[in-house]
């Protein structure tokens, strides 16, 4: 095979739709565009959802809830996450930094301590917030939980 001899795939192209070059193409006089309305005309285009005048699909259906635009997303990390990660790297010191780099949260992740699991050492931890639990069961521990400010 050469660049001379390539061709297409049979039946992958197919020629335009030549209108309005007189009755004798079979598609002259209303240019297959059907006769008078806004469709009929030059310079027709409609609006982003509409549906030819029946009741457009984003009014149709209900709408309800609420986005809060001033919602802050913590991303959760839990005690016996963490009391595994201090086991595993041998410190009682857990920073952000600390959850970064063993891929427990990204750099830009604001962090939140739950409670949920066991922890046994005494761990200094800072995060960005921490629920009542997790504290209780930080503290009982004899650990240490400090809010990072940003």
């Amino acid at each position: 095979m050469n660049l001379h001899n390539l061709k297409p795939a049979k039946g992958s192209t197919k020629n335009s739709k030549r209108v309005g070059r007189g009755q004798g193409s079979g598609k002259g006089g209303t240019a297959t565009r059907g006769t008078k309305g806004a469709q009929a005309r030059a310079g027709y285009e409609h609006k982003i959802g509409f549906e030819g005048g029946q009741m457009p699909i984003q009014r149709r259906l209900p709408k309800f809830g609420f986005k809060n635009p001033t919602r802050v997303e913590f991303r959760p990390v839990n005690v016996a996450a963490l009391q595994a990660l201090s086991e595993t790297l041998g410190t009682n010191v857990i920073t952000l930094d600390t959850m970064v780099d063993a891929g427990l949260v990204s750099p830009k992740d604001l962090v939140k301590v739950l409670g949920n699991g066991e922890i046994t050492a005494a761990l200094e931890i800072s995060a960005d917030a921490f629920s009542k639990t997790a504290l209780a069961k930080i503290e009982a521990a004899g650990g240490k939980a400090t809010i990072v400010e940003e």
